[in-house]
């Protein structure tokens, strides 16, 4: 009988330490991604993206949006995958890039490049 009483005891108490540390893991929230919004044209026209420069971290997303004097588009410079090339037409149009790699990436508009429409991207670990 007493070996019941200790076993149940220490099955209790093997139960509970159990509990206490799961919750550990299950309180954890997990690292979410960050997305930051770029606009293609100025509130006013200028032919620029508003921030010129982002900073991020890996995993993160850039949301571009054609806001003035379109259309745009965003060409990163050797990176393909990240890039997109078909012009927007159309107000409020967005596009995404989501960049997992640390590094300086630079863009440009392809229409106004010429006009100093660039812009960096910044990935910071």
């Amino acid at each position: 009988m007493k070996n019941n009483s200790v076993l149940r005891r220490l099955s209790l108490v093997f139960i509970g330490f159990m509990l206490a540390f799961g919750s550990l893991f299950m309180s954890v929230a997990p690292a979410s991604a960050d997305t930051v919004t770029v606009k293609m044209g100025s509130d006013s026209g200028q032919l620029i993206f508003v921030p010129a420069t982002v900073t991020i971290k890996p995993g993160d997303t850039v949301k571009w949006v054609n806001n003035k004097s379109f259309p745009h588009n965003v060409v990163i410079d050797g990176q393909p995958e990240l890039s997109h090339k078909k012009l927007m037409q159309k107000p409020k149009a967005e596009i995404e890039s989501t960049f997992m790699a640390a590094g300086e990436y630079s863009y440009y508009c392809a229409p106004h490049r010429g006009a100093g429409m660039v812009g960096k991207v910044i990935v910071a670990s």
